[in-house]
């Protein structure tokens, strides 16, 4: 979004200034989001251990990525609309990112049919912009609440409800659907709520114009063009590092690891974001000698994504920790 402040009642908006250390701001967050994709295009290509950016610190890396884009949506809404919503540019803009949005899903149907992003970023930008306008006249306070309201959501309000593909943009779904990007309606949309009321606050405190003020050196041109030229930016970065890791891997391609080994990795390296070592390098094995042999390991490889088959894991799962939690118990009492 176009970061500009609010005009003066007797200004021309279009004189409005650009606050430049937003700008710093967003380029150092798509930078950060790059080196993220980065390291999931290493793990595409088997470079670095499966499930590595889906757990721990790279979950949270990936998810202060994330918000900070979304804040930065919230705070670009009210510097370009806060006095009056200026609807060619919106509706301009909105057009941009929402074809962009579509574009991305379809070639993800193709690219990468198991992990489709049908939900990503740029879709929930493009709803949080049209549905922040509503908060844009309200008063901050009101807007925090608001915010913290829409982030609390998923830990109260998921149902089976919206297990339907119809309602998975919501994000209260019982469980939530697999895919590359998801960015769902809540609590995502907290996060533009909160730079709304923040630009609210530091517009009625004097902050927004100080930051105006604000002249960075020439070390910061190459953030500055970056964040003015984000959704451009968003678009090129992936593909042109998804073409340089897959060029590396017809050069020097990743060991070449079974389809057991990397179950394990991946099953490990989630399931130590709750349990010890011990206990997981158990349970995964338990787990795998039990697809195999029931014959539907196949099934959790291609991606089985039917409720049925999501029920019957769940009941191996509970199976298997019993069984884990059992054994290391009578270990531990020899």
């Amino acid at each position: 979004m176009s970061l500009q402040t609010p005009a003066e009642p007797d200004q021309d908006p279009s004189n409005s200034r650009r606050i430049t250390a937003i700008d710093i701001v967003r380029g150092i967050a798509l930078l950060a989001m790059a080196s993220y994709h980065f390291t999931w295009d290493l793990e595409n290509f088997g470079y670095t251990d499966p499930g590595l950016t889906a757990f721990g610190w790279w979950k949270i890396y990936a998810r202060c990525i994330a918000s900070t884009f979304l804040f930065l949506v919230g705070v670009s809404l009210f510097l370009a609309h806060g006095r009056q919503i200026r609807w060619p540019g919106f509706w301009k803009r909105f057009a941009m990112v929402a074809v962009a949005a579509i574009a991305i899903s379809a070639v993800t149907h193709f690219a990468t049919p198991g992990g489709v992003i049908f939900f990503g970023i740029l879709h929930e930008i493009a709803l949080a912009s049209l549905l922040g306008l509503a908060f844009l006249r309200l008063p901050a306070l009101l807007t925090i609440v608001a915010a913290a309201l829409v982030i609390a959501a998923p830990f109260y309000l998921r149902s089976e409800f919206f297990d339907h593909p119809a309602l998975w943009w919501v994000g209260l779904s019982a469980t939530n659907p697999r895919s590359n990007d998801y960015v769902p309606l809540f609590p995502w949309f907290g996060a533009v709520l909160a730079g709304i009321a923040v630009a609210k606050l530091a517009f009625a405190s004097g902050l927004l114009a100080r930051l105006a003020d604000l002249a960075p050196g020439r070390w910061s041109n190459p953030l500055v063009f970056i964040g003015r030229h984000s959704l451009a930016f968003y678009l090129i970065h992936q593909p042109l590092l998804f073409g340089a890791v897959w060029l590396l891997s017809q050069v020097a391609p990743a060991p070449v690891e079974t389809r057991e080994v990397t179950f394990l990795k991946s099953c490990q390296i989630s399931c130590e974001q709750q349990r010890d070592t011990q206990f997981c390098t158990s349970y995964c094995v338990c787990m795998l000698d039990t697809l195999q042999s029931e014959a539907t390991f196949d099934r959790l490889y291609n991606g089985d994504q039917t409720p049925e088959f999501k029920a019957h894991l769940g009941d191996l799962a509970g199976v298997c920790t019993a069984k884990t939690d059992s054994t290391l118990m009578e270990g531990g009492q020899q």
